[in-house]
Parts: C-alpha cells; sequence; structure tokens
C-alpha cells in the first residue's frame, strides 16, 4: 500500500472505470469481433470453392493438426471449367469418316469425269498407286496404335477396289457383258477383301464387306446367263444357304451379323418367289421343280434351327421350315387332285408333320413343328368356317316363308337366303379330321379338357354340315340336326365336374358348391342350344315338321332338366319353358285361332312355371324358370294387345299366377305385382267398357292401398299416416277433385265433398295429419266451387267502391290482429305436429 493514502481511502476506492472509458472499451471489443467474424465467413467461402471444385470430402481437423496461416481476405474461388460436349474418340471418329468419304466421293469424281484427261499409263498408274497407297497404309497406321485411321483408310481402299474394277471394264474390257463382268468382279472383289481382312486381322471392316458383297455373283450369274424363275430362285436359296453356313460358323460377329441379314433376305425372296411358282403350277412338271425349291428352303431353315437348337430363333426357324414343308409336299398333290380336295391335302401334310414330332429331333425343333402344324390346321379350319356359317345362318330366311312348304334337299334348305360357296364339299373331312387330332393328340396333360372341347366344337360343326353336303333328304336333315341335339344334351348332362377343393363340412344340400361345370359340359350345353335354334329355323318351311320339332324340343329339355343336382338344369328347364311357349304359339296358329285367343293358351306356361318353381329347391334353376314364365306372360299380354276385353282377361290371370307365387315367403314382393296386374286387369276392362268416371279406375286402388295401409299402422304405430294413408287418399281424391271442378251435375260434388267431410272428421278423431289435411284440402276446394256462382253473383251486385273499400278494412284488421294471428298460427302447427 503506498504511503499518503489514508485507510478510509482505501476502503472506499473501487476498479469500475468511467463511463467513458468503459464505453471506449466496449467498442473496441465489437470491431475485433466484427473482423474476426468476417476472417471466418470468407475463410468458409474459399473452402466452400476448393471442395467445388475438387470434388473431395472436406479436411477434417483433428485435434493434432492447425489450420494454415491464412490472409484475412481471400480471393473468390476460379470459375469451374465447362464439360466438353464431344469426346475426344467421337471427334475423332467424326473426322475419320468425314475425311473417307470426301476422298471417296472425290476418287469417284476422278474416275468418272476426269478419266478422259490423261493416257491409258497415266490413268493405269494413278489408279493402281492410289489403291495400292490405300490399302497398304493401315499396316503402319496399326503398328503405331492407330486403329481408327487404318479403318478409314482401308474403307477407301476397299472403294479404290471397285474403282478400279470399273475402269478396268470400261477401258480393257468394254465388250464383256456389264451383268456377267458384275457377277465375276464381285466374286472376285469378296475374296480378295475377305483375304485383306484375313491378313490385317485388326481392322473390323474388310471382312463384313467381303460377306456382304458375296450375295451378289450368284444371282448376278444367274440373270447374265438369262435363267428362268426357278434358275433365279435357287440361286437365290443357295445364297442364303451360304450366309447360313457362315452364320452359324463364322466366330467374327460382325461377319455373322451380315450374314444372317443376308440368309432372311435372300431365303424370304426366294421363299416366296418359290411359292408363286408352286401356286401357278400347272402340271406336275411345274409343281414337282417348285416343290424342290421350297424343299431346298426348308432344308436350309431346319438345318439351321438344328445346328443351333439353343439360339432363340430356333423355334421360329424350325416353324417356318414345318410350313414350308407342307407347301412343297401340298403343291406337288395340288395340280394332280380336284380343286375341292386342295385344303385336304395340305391338311394331310400338316398332319404328317406331328409324325416328325416323335423323333429324336432337338426340343426347339420339334417345338416349331408341332406349331407348324397347329397353323396348317387352323387354316384348314378357317377355310370351312364359311360353310359352316351358311348352313348355321341359312334357315333363318324360312322366317319370311313360314309353312311355305318343305324344300327338296337339305343344300335347299340352308340357302333359303344364302349361296352355297364353292368348291366345299371336303370341308366336313376337314373338320373332322382336326377333331381327331386334338382328341388323339391330347391324351393327357393339363390342356387335355380344353383340346377335348375344341374337338367336340369340329365334330358338331361337321354333324352340322354333313347332311347339305350330302344333299340329304329335308326330313333325314332334321332327323340328324335332332339327333345332334340330343347327343350334346346327353353329354353336357353326363360329363364328368371339375371339384373345388373343400374348405370344410358343408351341409349335404351345399354339395354342388364344390363342383363346377367342366369345359366340355358347358360346350355341349352350349352347342345343344344353338343346335336347337338352327332345328327349329329349319322347320319352319313346313307346319307338321314346325310342331313336331317344337313339341320334342320341349320334351327333350325337360328331361335333362328333370335331374336333379346337376348344373345344366337351370338352362334346361328355361329352354324346355321357351320352346314349350313357341309350340304354344304355333299350335294356335295351326288351328287358325286369332292372337288373343293364342295368348291364353301361352298363359299355360306362366302357370307351369310358377308350379315347377314352387317346388324346385335349388336358387338358381328357380329364377331361371321365374325368369322365363314371366317372358311367357309378357308374350301373352303382346298377343291379346288388340283386344281390351281379353286383355284384360289375360292381365287378370297374370295376376292370379302372380299372387299365387307370392304366396311363398321368399317371393312376398311379387304381391306388389300381382296388386299392379289385377288394377290394370281392372282398368282396361272399364275401358273397354267405355266408362268415364275416374273413380271407377282409382277406388279400386284406393280401397286395397288403405287397407294395407290400416295393417301397417296397426304392426307399427310409428308409421306416418302420410306413409300409410297418403298415396291410397290421394289416388282418389285428387282425380276426382279435378273431374268435380269440371263437373256441372251435383252428384260428384256431392259425394266427393261427403267423402272429404268424413275424411276430415276420422283425421280429427284419429289425429292423423295426412287424413286432416287431404280432407280438409279436398272439402274447402269442393265448397268454394259449389259457391263461385253464387259469390259471382254477389259481387256482380255489390257497387265498385266496395271491392277496394273492404280490401283496406280487411288490410287494416289484419294490421291490427297480426301479432294475435301468429299466436293463433304457432297453436295450430304445434297441434298438427302432434298428430302422426
Amino acid at each position: 500500500m503506498p504511503y499518503g493514502v489514508t485507510r478510509t481511502t482505501l476502503r472506499s476506492m473501487t476498479n469500475i472505470p468511467p463511463p467513458a472509458e468503459e464505453l471506449r472499451l466496449l467498442d473496441h471489443e465489437l470491431r475485433q469481433l466484427d473482423a474476426r467474424r468476417a476472417q471466418l465467413l470468407a475463410r468458409r467461402s474459399w473452402l466452400l470453392g476448393v471442395l467445388r471444385s475438387a470434388k473431395t470430402p472436406a479436411p477434417a481437423w483433428g485435434p493434432a493438426q492447425t489450420p494454415a496461416r491464412t490472409p484475412a481476405v481471400w480471393s473468390a474461388p476460379a470459375p469451374q471449367p465447362r464439360r466438353p460436349e464431344a469426346t475426344a474418340p467421337g471427334v475423332q471418329n467424326v473426322l475419320l469418316v468425314l475425311g473417307g468419304v470426301l476422298l471417296t466421293v472425290a476418287a469417284i469424281a476422278f474416275t468418272l469425269v476426269s478419266w478422259g484427261d490423261m493416257g491409258i499409263a497415266g490413268r493405269a498408274a494413278v489408279l493402281g498407286a492410289v489403291t495400292f497407297a490405300a490399302l497398304a497404309a493401315p499396316v503402319p497406321l496399326l503398328k503405331r496404335g492407330l486403329r481408327s485411321t487404318a479403318e478409314s483408310v482401308a474403307g477407301l481402299g476397299l472403294v479404290l477396289t471397285v474403282l478400279d474394277a470399273y475402269a478396268l471394264h470400261e477401258v480393257a474390257l468394254p465388250e464383256v457383258d456389264g451383268t456377267g463382268y458384275a457377277a465375276a468382279a464381285t466374286a472376285l472383289l469378296a475374296v480378295l477383301w475377305a483375304a485383306y481382312g484375313r491378313s490385317l486381322g485388326a481392322l473390323r471392316l474388310p471382312l463384313p464387306a467381303a460377306m456382304a458383297t458375296a450375295q451378289l455373283p450368284l444371282l448376278l450369274w444367274v440373270v447374265a446367263a438369262g435363267a428362268g424363275h426357278h434358275t433365279i430362285t435357287a440361286a437365290l436359296l443357295m445364297t442364303a444357304a451360304f450366309d447360313t453356313v457362315v452364320a452359324l460358323s463364322v466366330s467374327v460377329r460382325s461377319v455373322r451379323v451380315v450374314a444372317a441379314v443376308g440368309a432372311y433376305g435372300t431365303g424370304a425372296w426366294g421363299v416366296l418367289t418359290a411359292g408363286w411358282l408352286s401356286w401357278e403350277a400347272t402340271g406336275p412338271s411345274a409343281a414337282a421343280r417348285a416343290a424342290a425349291l421350297l424343299a431346298l428352303a426348308a432344308a436350309i431353315a431346319l438345318g439351321a434351327a438344328w445346328r443351333a437348337p439353343a439360339a432363340q430363333a430356333a423355334p421360329g426357324l424350325s416353324l417356318t421350315g414345318g410350313l414350308i414343308t407342307v407347301a412343297a409336299a401340298g403343291g406337288v398333290l395340288r395340280p394332280v387332285l380336284p380343286d375341292a380336295w386342295t385344303v385336304p391335302g395340305y391338311l394331310l401334310c400338316g398332319i404328317a408333320l406331328l409324325a416328325v414330332c416323335g423323333t429324336r429331333l432337338p426340343e426347339p425343333v420339334r417345338r416349331g413343328l408341332r406349331w407348324s402344324s397347329a397353323v396348317v390346321q387352323a387354316l384348314a379350319v378357317a377355310w370351312a368356317l364359311p360353310l359352316v356359317t351358311v348352313v348355321l345362318v341359312g334357315p333363318v330366311g324360312w322366317a319370311e316363308r313360314v309353312w311355305s312348304g318343305a324344300p327338296s334337299d337339305a343344300r335347299d334348305a340352308v340357302t333359303i337366303s344364302t349361296p352355297w360357296p364353292p368348291n366345299t364339299e371336303t370341308a366336313p373331312l376337314v373338320l373332322a379330321a382336326v377333331a381327331a387330332v386334338l382328341a388323339l393328340t391330347f391324351r393327357g396333360g393339363p390342356h387335355r379338357s380344353v383340346a377335348l372341347s375344341g374337338a367336340l366344337g369340329l365334330t358338331w360343326a361337321t354333324a352340322l354340315v354333313l347332311p347339305a353336303t350330302l344333299e340329304l333328304p329335308y326330313l333325314a336333315a332334321l332327323l340328324a340336326q335332332g339327333v345332334v341335339t340330343a347327343a350334346a344334351l346327353t353329354t353336357a348332362a353326363y360329363s364328368r365336374h371339375a371339384h373345388l377343393p373343400d374348405d370344410g363340412p358343408t351341409h349335404p344340400t351345399e354339395s354342388s358348391a364344390h363342383t363346377r361345370p367342366s369345359p366340355i359340359s358347358l360346350t355341349s350345353l352350349g352347342l345343344a342350344l344353338l343346335t336347337s335354334l338352327h332345328l327349329v329355323a329349319l322347320s319352319l318351311a313346313s307346319e307338321a315338321a314346325t310342331l313336331t320339332v317344337l313339341g320334342s324340343l320341349t320334351a327333350l329339355f325337360a328331361a335333362v332338366a328333370a335331374r336333379r343336382k346337376h348344373e345344366t338344369r337351370a338352362v334346361s328347364a328355361a329352354a324346355s319353358l321357351a320352346y314349350a311357349t313357341a309350340l304354344a304359339c304355333a299350335t294356335g296358329a295351326s288351328l287358325d285361332w286369332q292372337p288373343h285367343h293364342i295368348a291364353l293358351l301361352v298363359l299355360l306356361v306362366p302357370a307351369t312355371a310358377a308350379l315347377l318353381a314352387a317346388r324346385l329347391k335349388d336358387a338358381t334353376p328357380t329364377l331361371s324358370v321365374e325368369i322365363t314364365g314371366a317372358v311367357a306372360a309378357l308374350v301373352a299380354i303382346g298377343l291379346a294387345f288388340t283386344e281390351p276385353p281379353m286383355l284384360a282377361l289375360v292381365l287378370a290371370l297374370c295376376g292370379v299366377v302372380a299372387a299365387g307365387t307370392a304366396v311363398r315367403p321368399d317371393r312376398r314382393h311379387v304381391g306388389y305385382a300381382a296388386a299392379a296386374l289385377f288394377v290394370l286387369a281392372t282398368w282396361v276392362r272399364l275401358a273397354s267398357w267405355e266408362v268415364g268416371s275416374p273413380e271407377a279406375y282409382t277406388l279400386p286402388v284406393t280401397v286395397p292401398a288403405l287397407v294395407v295401409g290400416f295393417v301397417r299402422r296397426r304392426r307399427d304405430p310409428e308409421t306416418s299416416s302420410w306413409t300409410a294413408y297418403g298415396p291410397g287418399l290421394s289416388v282418389t281424391l285428387l282425380p276426382s277433385l279435378l273431374a268435380a271442378w269440371g263437373d256441372l251435375d251435383w252428384p260428384r260434388p256431392l259425394l266427393l265433398g261427403t267423402a272429404a267431410l268424413l275424411v276430415t272428421l276420422i283425421g280429427a278423431r284419429q289425429r292423423l295429419q295426412a287424413l286432416l289435411v287431404l280432407g280438409g284440402t279436398t272439402l274447402t276446394l269442393v265448397t268454394l266451387h259449389e259457391l263461385a256462382p253464387y259469390i259471382a253473383q254477389a259481387m256482380g251486385a255489390i257497387p265498385r267502391w266496395a271491392p277496394p273499400a273492404l280490401a283496406g278494412l280487411l288490410l287494416l284488421t289484419l294490421g291490427a290482429t297480426y301479432e294475435q294471428r301468429l299466436r293463433d298460427a304457432r297453436r295450430v302447427r304445434e297441434v298438427l305436429g302432434r298428430m302422426h
């Protein structure tokens, strides 16, 4: 402690500087913090730029590392260089290609345009030197590793050899035929280019170019020799064979690609030409030569598929080879067979391919041959389909000539509106052959049921067209189609069913849920229905035939429907009832009954359907029977539509049938339809009696409706009166009110007013809103209608100033009692609201 300082002073001293000094110190510290912050932000920006340019992760400063000393402010990071849009090899290839193209154009121009400016020695020396230099230059270029440049120069050399060949012909051999010279030149160039490419194995261009050039010599040679179509086709196929051998044996990929393209191109050209020659052949000799060409093409395709069975193209090549084989064999048979036997001949050859499939050929080859046989059979069936269509649809024309007389034979019966297709007499044989192949080929496996269904359809088509093809008598044709229908139905009824997996024990009555119809059963049922329709159309030519056919079909389908627990029962029952309806119509027409009399006979069908539906236990047959019965009832109504009295009777009988159906517990809703039918019958009867009073039409509706509403209200007291009684009262009150307003007599208004008063009193007694509102409204309107003349008379006696005065007085009264009237209105609304 220094001397001279008192103790009291030392105790009272503090270290707080004056405010001005403290403010200066704070400003100094803040300036240092701002400078440090700016330094750190600049460093951060520089580091981010370094990371973006180098694309490397940021360095992690560890505890042992210290950042290098950097200036306070760093310069902005350098901009990132743009990425080039084209690579160096790409630029190189473009330049080389352009250079080669330009040199090639220059050489062609020199050869074709500037040829005459030099002598023979100079011209030969220039082309020879340039060609030799172009072909020799790739050798040192390859040694230096300049492969792309060597390829470009080699391509130029190959083009120059073509120009040399052209120049040689123009200068030294002008008298030689151009086509023959081109054949020799292309053959020589192909050999030279192949040798050149083999000697310089690093070059990829000469060998594909040689392969492409090799496509021309043989074709040009036969054209130069003036050969015919057969020889040119043979040359094309031989070229395709050469290409196939090269494509299957050479290991260079580019050569294989060129050879494959050439094989497909020349092979397709040759096959199409050979097929045209086979189709145009008029004699066995020409057909045999075309068949030999097709056989060569088939051998090439099958050989390629056999040589490379693992290739993806093997099944396709085998398929093509099989089709070509069928074309070759069928082409030999075609000239010696009648026109109608052309398709069966090709079909026989196609079926014969299946015998080859049993040999030890590779699986892809056998699969392709099977597909080729299937294609041939499908085409044969497609050829027979127009005849099947004519036979199936042709008898529909008898609908315009019903009972006009039986035709002489089956062909005349089916060609009533369509002509018979020519050269189709062998169509049944084609269909039967394909059906037999399907049945014998698929003797097992997952596709057996589908194949058997197809065989069944083809067999049906055979039986369908056979009577018309053989021109059997008309009755024999009907009998044959009846047998076909019975056979199809029997097959559908007795075929095996597919079983579904069980989910657990079920009730015995639900056992049918675990089975479903097999494809054979469904196909047979569909064919039976189709044949039956065809048979009905065919029988329309004769009255006796129509009745017999309809009766037989009704019994036949009914017999099948009688089999219990069978899935075809619903369809058979519906078909039986439909044919019974047609039988009733035909019977009435045969007895010369009027349509409205026939309607009574048709009503037997709905009645029978209702009785049968009540005995059936399965839901599906029951529904189908009821739907068919309803349709028959509509037919009866349509027949009686022109006679109102008979229509009323028919509607009433339909209502009886519907009411009988509604007795069943599960068909209670049919009662509404029965009520509607009864009402309609009543209305039609009243209209036939020329009754014009609306009450006669509305009261038969109102009374049952009110009874139903009363019963419902007793069962459910919460039911609204509008729901229970509103519809029934409205049906009568509204039409009667409209009629009363236009009626000048007094009985109707009196009776209507009395009824409305009674309804109003009952509504007030029972506190029912609907009766009170409807009855009161009707009573008010009837009263106004009756008092209207007196009001009009009184208004005529009153002076003209009286109505305005009365209106003003009324408005004043209403205004004075407005509040009281509002209270009364609320009270009335509450009273009405408490009513039901």
